[in-house]
């Protein structure tokens, strides 16, 4: 089992919900995250004085899949969240070692 980890743009949220609902995958926590990579925030103006934004707004989106998948989860957001500009985001896979359904007890790929 792997989690998919990804830090996309706030408005690509629904497309990459739909594109890993596509292929099967049941369930994600979306979580609203601040932050910045390469392009360091941006400057903006409000009330005539300039600051700097240091912390962008962004989504985090985390899937359990299953190994079988989990190639096709991280196609589907690539493509889903690419937009070709800078701050598109990032994908990160780690290895599950368990899963549990609190409600059933149920373990393992029968818990996602």
């Amino acid at each position: 089992m792997k989690m998919i980890t990804a830090i996309v743009k706030p408005f690509k949220l629904d497309d990459v919900r739909q594109a890993l609902s596509d292929i099967g995958v049941k369930g994600v926590t979306v979580t609203e995250v601040k932050g910045f990579g390469r392009q360091k925030g941006h400057t903006e103006l409000y009330r005539g004085a300039e600051y700097v934004v240091d912390f962008l707004p962004k989504v985090k989106v985390e899937a359990a899949v299953s190994d079988d998948i989990a190639e096709q989860a991280i196609e589907a957001i690539t493509s889903a969240a690419n937009t070709g500009k800078i701050g598109d985001g990032k994908i990160f896979l780690t290895d599950i070692e368990q899963v549990i359904r609190i409600r059933t007890g149920e373990t393992g790929n029968e818990a996602l």
